[in-house]
């Protein structure tokens, strides 16, 4: 049956022309689709929310042991390496989901949306970057000055885990607090934490890859393969018939994630090569302007919901359950340098890597922010982007392993961490809030009633 699309036509969005004007609107077009998103990914930070205190609650009550009976129960196909817990189906597959999301996401910024002009993208871009950097940087010497002893080496396993950004629940905070925040500033975030998830993602299979097994991988480049070739040449077949990418595309991508699984490379490295592989512009064979969004832009639109509303909250659900022992337990947890590390490159370093690479990037190419923006606003984002989860959690456990004492640590520090940055930030964005009232008020007005606000006709004018 042929789904119908409410989508918007996905074209190229041609390149900006140059400016001197960093963080400011995009196409009312992009405005639209990613508002869409943000609202998705707010109410999946929710529903993550909810599955992380349930699962803190249950580890730390008379339901702890079976929680974690519940969480290693194991199940699948051991001759093909894949009899796995639970709690492993939950990072290894459903995680890939989420990365699958992040590929086709980041793929369609810079093919097709407003990330495709090199002066827009290169702001988000750096500062991501730098927002890994720094963090790493500060997570390294912390843990090398209070670290004097053979345990050492091992706490240094960890210093990727504070540099991600989980947009869940950074835009569940936005909610919280009723901050009216510049579409202008959120897409900067999504874009932020998008590209965070591929240099997260690329840190997992260069740094935490162990005992590959070389032709398992180099086999897995086969189903790969042909999940492009299908995806570009059957595109229109699989927008139309939702029933389509289940049945074709669905066993290709598990095939191809069984064995990259196999091979020893993290699972979730598949998800974002296929995310890739899908086209995001429509085929020159499907016709006119009528033949809809591209099928990267469907893809997402369909999967969204499971993986926000389903896969990720699963994972937290196995992954953030923590038994913290009492105040003795808690007080080994937070002077652990593994947290104290984790802690202060989550709230120090995540946002001054992601304002001083946004400072660079703004005076080196003489530019200037957006005048309905200051940089008090750039604080209060960077300050967001410290509030890390998801992928901390998964980096966490590949470094120490899970149910280690380090990495039931480095969970409370994400989550102190997390819950730190966001107070912070909530502190800033919300003295702010009655001008972005007033900037709202400026991007609702569409004096000539064509459906597109003046303040982005004017955008697209320049």
């Amino acid at each position: 049956m042929t789904e119908p699309s409410n989508l918007p036509t996905v074209r190229a969005v041609p390149p900006a022309p140059s400016t001197a004007t960093v963080l400011r609107r995009g196409s009312h077009r992009e405005f639209v689709r990613i508002s869409a998103i943000l609202r998705k990914e707010t109410v999946g930070g929710a529903i993550l929310l909810a599955a992380t205190v349930a699962a803190l609650i249950m580890a730390n009550s008379g339901f702890s042991d079976a929680y974690y009976a519940f969480r290693d129960y194991k199940i699948g196909y051991a001759p093909w390496h894949l009899e796995l817990s639970l709690g492993a189906w939950a990072a290894d597959g459903f995680l890939a989901i989420f990365f699958f999301l992040a590929g086709l996401e980041l793929k369609r910024e810079f093919v097709a949306g407003d990330l495709r002009s090199v002066s827009r993208a290169i702001v988000p871009v750096a500062a991501a970057v730098g927002g890994v950097i720094i963090p790493a940087l500060i997570y390294v010497l912390i843990n090398t000055v209070l670290t004097r002893t053979e345990t050492g080496a091992e706490t240094l396993h960890g210093w990727a885990i504070p540099t991600a950004t989980d947009i869940a629940f950074a835009l569940a905070v936005l909610a919280v607090i009723g901050s009216k925040l510049p579409p202008a500033l959120r897409i900067f975030l999504l874009t932020l934490a998008v590209v965070d998830d591929l240099l997260a993602i690329a840190i997992i299979a260069f740094f935490y890859t162990t005992d590959m097994n070389v032709p398992l991988l180099l086999l897995a480049i086969v189903p790969l393969v042909l999940f492009w070739i299908v995806t570009h040449r059957f595109s229109h077949f699989f927008k139309s018939q939702a029933w389509a990418a289940w049945v074709l595309l669905l066993p290709l991508g598990f095939i191809a994630w069984a064995l990259v699984h196999g091979s020893g490379v993290h699972a979730t490295v598949a998800g974002v090569l296929l995310g890739f592989a899908v086209p995001v512009l429509r085929s020159k064979r499907s016709g006119g302007p009528d033949a809809g969004p591209g099928l990267a832009e469907v893809l997402e639109h369909r999967i969204r919901p499971l993986s926000s509303g389903f896969a990720i909250p699963v994972f937290a659900f196995f992954s953030a359950g923590v038994t913290l022992g009492g105040a003795d337990g808690l007080y080994q947890a937070i002077t652990d340098p593994v947290a104290i590390g984790i802690v202060v490159a989550l709230v120090v370093g995540k946002p001054i890597g992601v304002l001083l690479a946004t400072f660079i990037v703004t005076k080196t190419t003489k530019a200037t922010l957006d005048p309905d923006l200051a940089w008090i606003d750039v604080i209060g984002v960077s300050l967001l982007a410290g509030v890390g989860f998801t992928v901390s959690l998964l980096i966490s456990e590949l470094a120490f392993g899970q149910g280690s004492p380090h990495d039931d640590h480095a969970k409370v520090a994400i989550l102190f961490g997390s819950l730190l940055a966001a107070l912070l930030a909530t502190a800033i964005l919300r003295s702010r809030n009655r001008h972005y009232g007033r900037i709202a008020e400026k991007e609702a007005i569409d004096s000539d009633n064509d459906g597109i606000p003046d303040v982005y006709q004017a955008e697209q004018a320049r």
